[in-house]
């Protein structure tokens, strides 16, 4: 069993006890900007062993007669078809899993904005045109010139005044995004600017779980969340204001920072004075509340930035980029005082790999056991390596074949003879369709299949760079993997 760091119920209490507080704060209206994910925050779950992705929305549901959604995708990112790694899927898709996800559970949203938004974005105008006519109401909100830094333009109507206002129907708005950079706090701002015109009295506040104010700056779990922003060159740092204002050194960050002269003013104009002295009072992240355990906070956070540098590292071999993001993490690295051998799963794959020169794999399982993966006539690495995994944890002895030569070799036949590939070897999506078929009458099978939800949480690297079905079937499954900046053949084509 992995180990807990975490505790959730606490969270859960306090978290919703003290948005409920800022809500009477203000009175009117509420723009609670959510960074990170709402119904599936797997970063969190990664370096914060209890957390679990919904919990955030399991809150908010409480809430839901109240409450309404603004999703905000930003028009730079539809743009360049960003990723979002954790999903392996782009951010306009992702805009349309998020609402599917928000009304599956009872939560109410509103409309969709478009940040930074140009005429001369073709994707983001398609998109537009595409979330209309799935019956959702779109706002466009524009670059501001001299924006963060030219504040009396900002808040002018050459700034956030040409912005399309959101309307919105319900006292609490949640504003969220596919990730991070999509403008969700500046929508925010944008609709404090468009209410004052019309009256309408309404507050904002944040809630971020990072980085964890009231841990050190250079605690693993805030370097964490610093290595899952290096492409955007967000910097953790202390909060200038906060110090300046309470004589407290608590953890923020640039972009936070930067914005808070802007956020400052504008409450200024509308109320009269702002209800805040620093990015840190804006916010109400409890999470530091309730690590029951940091030691395994700290181990779960640095094997997170590891994962974050193979990943950065793959990208780059990929994209055929310089090693930026990757050299940044790197740095990160060292101030942690771990490399990439401190992930107990890389040694074992690279060994395998060196004897049988050919892709190998690793996994290691709850308990600390490490199994391992190689290629062969029938299998590859990753498919050899869940295979055994599954025996493993069935109890199942490791001469029992749970697939027969005899039962992989027509799945062979279909694939390079009629489906046009030309690897025989079976991915792990074949293999664990295979299996399933076989649990109707061998009872090892059965037993194995029954193991699947015991891998998840687990970490497994690769030799190779994975190709599309093994790195999704090895995510679905919730194991956590990564791999050398290697290709396993020198074709140019491949399928990403």
């Amino acid at each position: 069993m992995h180990k807990i760091g975490f505790d959730r119920e606490k969270y859960l209490a306090l978290q919703s006890h003290w948005i409920d507080v800022r809500r009477k704060q203000f009175g009117g209206k509420l723009y609670l900007e959510l960074g990170g994910k709402l119904f599936d925050d797997l970063h969190a779950s990664r370096v914060l062993p209890g957390f679990t992705p919904d919990n955030k929305v399991e809150m908010l549901a409480e809430l839901k007669d109240d409450l309404e959604i603004i999703i905000v995708v930003s028009a730079r990112d539809l743009a360049r078809n960003k990723i979002r790694a954790d999903h392996g899927i782009s951010y306009d898709e992702d805009v349309l899993r998020l609402v599917d996800g928000f009304r599956s559970r009872g939560l109410y949203v509103g409309s969709v904005v478009i940040s930074r938004m140009a005429e001369d974005n073709s994707s983001a105008r398609a998109f537009k045109r595409k979330l209309e006519k799935l019956g959702l109401r779109v706002y466009r909100h524009y670059p501001i010139k001299g924006y963060p830094n030219d504040i009396t333009r900002i808040v002018s109507e050459q700034g956030y005044g040409k912005n399309d206002y959101v309307e919105t129907s319900r006292d609490l708005v949640v504003v969220t995004g596919p990730g991070p950079g999509s403008g969700k706090m500046a929508t925010c701002l944008s609709q404090m600017y468009h209410d004052y015109a019309r009256g309408i009295r309404s507050g904002y506040a944040k809630f971020e779980t990072f980085p964890i104010w009231n841990l050190p700056l250079d605690h693993p779990v805030n370097v964490a969340y610093e290595a899952a922003t290096a492409d955007l060159d967000d910097v953790n740092m202390i909060d200038p204001f906060h110090l300046a204002a309470h004589g407290e050194q608590v953890v923020s960050y640039n972009r936070d920072v930067e914005i808070y002269p802007v956020l400052n003013l504008l409450f200024e104009r509308i109320l009269g004075e702002s209800p805040y002295k620093s990015p840190t009072d804006m916010g109400v992240n409890m999470a530091g509340h309730c690590i029951s355990d940091d030691e395994v906070c700290r181990e779960a956070s640095k094997q997170e930035v590891i994962r974050r540098w193979y990943a950065a590292m793959v990208n780059e071999k990929q994209d055929q980029l310089e090693p930026t993001e990757s050299d940044q993490i790197a740095l990160l690295m060292s101030s942690l005082g771990i490399s990439g051998d401190d992930r107990p799963v890389v040694a074992p794959a690279l060994r395998v790999a060196r004897t049988t020169q050919a892709p190998a794999a690793a996994l290691e399982l709850a308990d600390g056991r490490i199994i391992t993966g190689k290629t062969s006539a029938l299998l590859g690495a990753c498919s050899a390596m869940l295979l055994d995994a599954l025996k493993t944890l069935a109890g199942i002895e490791s001469s029992v074949k749970l697939l027969s030569p005899e039962a992989i070799e027509p799945i062979q036949e279909l694939k390079t003879r009629h489906l046009g590939s030309k690897n025989p070897r079976l991915h792990t999506d074949e293999v664990l369709i295979a299996l399933a078929v076989s649990a109707n009458a061998d009872p090892h099978a059965k037993r194995a299949l029954a193991e699947l939800q015991h891998l998840r949480g687990c970490d497994a690297h690769s030799a190779v760079i994975l190709g599309p079905v093994d790195r999704a079937i090895l995510r679905n499954l919730g194991v956590l993997v990564t791999s050398e900046p290697i290709y396993s053949t020198k074709n140019l084509y491949r399928k990403r």
